[in-house]
């Protein structure tokens, strides 16, 4: 049996001797279901165009017919801010029993929804018994799944990394072609390696001239990462800088709606194209079950490991 399978098994014994059949029937759906691909986006330092990326990129994954979800743990200038909206509530309102998951969840643009959860990243390993259990059926209160899950996780987090971004199933680290950029991206790839043992990530290169300056900037931090048998980085791609874009942003909307034939539409087209064409995760591992199961951990108060990059 699968760790899925048991993990259903207790819980769902649990769910129905203290809150009833619904709430089982709830978590059962929410593991019956086929796996979303689950990606994180991540970054070493702020100011990379992360956030923008992340909508970008949902866009034009929905424009490629499928239904997308960004879990987002950013406050402020977020994934909904991208698209025009304000995001009032949070999924530890849903967690805490304060209101419904419908009611949190925005969908922002057709194919895409984002459910923030800044707060419940925040508080994952302080939750009750209850609220855990609660959290668990809020994902199967969803009733149109995702295909793709994109997580824009934060960069400040007690453990040093998002636990939802240990949990996907590829993380995307976005660098720019600044120093700084670069030695921040190093530091948090050399960090989440050594104390997570993580090992693979992928590397998009935002806001470059040309291909070939995204390659030689994804070929140098490669090639330290790999010297130093820390990690395998893979090309995700690049986005060129791009008027168009800047000026999407400041309307916030996604470039592919205003300008469709821009560069920068063009390239994150290519990039939703490859996403979808990365090697999905074993049936028995990775994914959602990966996903829940890192979570349940947080919440059993395991202490984060201390790094030093």
């Amino acid at each position: 049996m699968t760790f899925v399978g048991a993990l259903t098994g207790v819980l769902a014994g649990a769910l129905m001797g203290e809150f009833g059949g619904d709430q089982a029937a709830g978590l059962r759906r929410l593991f019956g279901r086929g796996q979303s691909r689950i990606v994180t986006f991540a970054a070493g330092n702020v100011g990379v165009g992360k956030s923008i990326s992340v909508a970008n990129l949902a866009s034009a994954l929905a424009r490629q017919g499928k239904e997308v979800l960004v879990l987002d743990e950013n406050t402020g200038n977020n994934v909904a801010a991208r698209f025009g909206f304000v995001a009032p509530y949070d999924l530890y309102h849903v967690i805490d029993g304060d209101m419904p998951l419908a009611d949190v969840l925005l969908a922002v643009a057709p194919g895409v929804r984002v459910l923030p959860a800044a707060h419940a990243v925040q508080k994952l390993a302080r939750l009750s018994a209850t609220q855990q259990l609660a959290l668990l059926e809020s994902f199967g209160e969803m009733k149109q799944p995702a295909d793709v899950i994109l997580v824009d996780a934060s960069l400040d987090h007690p453990l040093g990394f998002s636990p939802l971004g240990l949990a996907a199933n590829d993380t995307v680290v976005v660098v720019s072609a600044t120093g700084a950029s670069i030695t921040e991206a190093y530091a948090l790839i050399k960090k989440v390696s050594l104390g997570y043992s993580r090992k693979h990530f992928r590397i998009l290169v935002n806001r470059v001239k040309s291909a070939e300056e995204a390659e030689a900037i994804h070929g140098n931090i490669e090639q330290v990462t790999r010297s130093r048998g820390l990690a395998r980085l893979d090309y995700a791609g690049y986005v060129p800088i791009d008027e168009h874009l800047r000026q999407a942003s400041g309307l916030r909307q996604p470039v592919l709606g205003m300008f469709p034939d821009a560069p920068s539409a063009k390239a994150y087209r290519g990039l939703a194209r490859d996403l979808l064409e990365w090697p999905s995760p074993d049936s028995d591992a990775g994914g959602l079950e990966h996903f829940v199961q890192h979570l349940l951990h947080l919440s059993q108060r395991i202490d984060p490991i201390a790094i030093h990059a």
